[in-house]
């Protein structure tokens, strides 16, 4: 019993001392805004702007519904109330210590946002400030809470800061519109040329016997090194294996020099990939010779074939009427790398939280190459 009576006097205590807190606090309202060439209504940034100073918990914050008795008794406040006296009116109408009031102006391809804090009781501006942004309806609030926070000398993160304030001079910075894309990668593609051939020739000639079309799994990580508003310039290095649904494994590192540009995310790609192959010496069948026609021999099977005895005559070894070359063979007692050239060209979507990259790709080998597709997706972190 004497614990239940100790917590509800705790609780009475801790009331009255936020009670008395709250009442400490100077009292702030948020005039309708002037909005000029942006998409959004006055009525939300003002809501915004209340969030913001709320979050600041150094005033007691007046939302709509505690003005609106204020704004109802003179029509001058629900009509282009702007200029200085009519806000010191409002705000005398509404009984609150400030008024804030604030301008959005979309030009340029920036938005610039005034926001100024009128003290009341003295008729002079405390606060005021002004900061041109990035063309972004959706950093808003964003832009809102950089400039408020700063008015008030609150520090925020100067990456935070760099992504949405414009700058009118070519910047090359890390970070600045920034999507990073890193993070998984499916996909297909199809084969082409002497890799489609290998892909289809039986495994007891050396190949993989599987359709050419392979699917792609992997991770992408990427970089970036150059950044502005509209242009970002990365680093991409991307790991995957291909073809497990048709019981192999190909794997391969790709690393790409990608451009990035404009608030599409629309992006280009390129850069070498490296992967490992077996390889044997040997030829192919073309014109039926020895049997099948097409037939990949090996240099060892051809000795080791009739075709390929000593002359008895000479006492050599018959050599084939092809030339021996090096070929991809599952067989092969040897392993080489397999270089290519990538190329892709895609755009990142967006869904709520999520960056969606999308691309189509095609990588060209000697004689040969991989055309297909790739989505990936990554969680954004503003």
């Amino acid at each position: 019993m004497k614990k239940c009576v100790v917590l509800f006097m705790s609780m009475i205590i801790g009331w009255q001392a936020y009670s008395q807190d709250q009442e400490k606090k100077s009292t702030i309202a948020v005039a309708l805004p002037n909005v000029d060439n942006i998409e959004i209504s006055q009525e939300i940034i003002a809501k915004l702007i209340q969030i913001e100073l709320i979050k600041l918990d150094i005033y007691k914050v007046y939302d709509e519904f505690d003005i609106q008795e204020g704004i109802d008794s003179d029509e001058r406040f629900t009509n282009d109330c702007y200029g200085k006296n009519c806000l010191i009116d409002l705000g005398k109408a509404v009984d609150v210590d400030y008024i804030v009031s604030t301008s959005l102006l979309g030009f340029g391809g920036k938005t610039v946002i005034s926001i100024k804090i009128i003290d009341i009781a003295s008729g002079e501006i405390v606060k005021n400030d002004v900061k041109e942004f990035i063309d972004d309806i959706n950093k808003v609030q964003r832009m809102l809470q950089v400039l408020i926070r700063q008015m008030h000398d609150i520090e925020m993160h100067p990456e935070v800061v760099a992504r949405i304030v414009h700058d009118d001079q070519p910047i090359i910075k890390k970070n600045v519109g920034r999507i990073n894309n890193s993070g998984p990668r499916v996909g297909y593609s199809l084969l082409t040329g002497r890799l489609k051939d290998y892909a289809e020739r039986p495994v007891n000639q050396g190949g993989m016997d599987i359709y050419p079309g392979v699917s792609m799994i992997g991770y992408q990580v990427e970089k970036q090194y150059i950044g502005t508003e509209h242009f970002s310039a990365l680093g991409e290095l991307m790991f995957t294996l291909s073809g497990l649904e048709q019981g192999v494994a190909i794997p391969s590192i790709t690393l790409m020099n990608g451009l990035r540009f404009g608030k599409a995310g629309w992006e280009f790609a390129f850069g070498p990939g490296i992967g490992i192959k077996r390889m044997s010496k040997g030829f192919f069948d073309k014109r039926g010779l020895y049997g099948e026609q097409g037939r990949y021999w090996t240099q060892s099977e051809f000795r080791d074939s009739p075709f390929g005895q000593e002359d008895p005559e000479t006492g050599e070894s018959i050599d084939p009427a092809y030339d021996i070359t090096k070929n991809a063979d599952q067989r092969g007692g040897y392993f080489a790398l397999n270089t290519r050239w990538v190329m892709a060209i895609g755009r990142t979507f967006k869904a709520g939280g999520l960056n969606i990259p999308v691309n189509l790709f095609y990588s060209s080998m000697r004689k040969s190459g991989m055309i297909g597709m790739s989505v990936g997706f990554n969680v954004v972190n503003d």
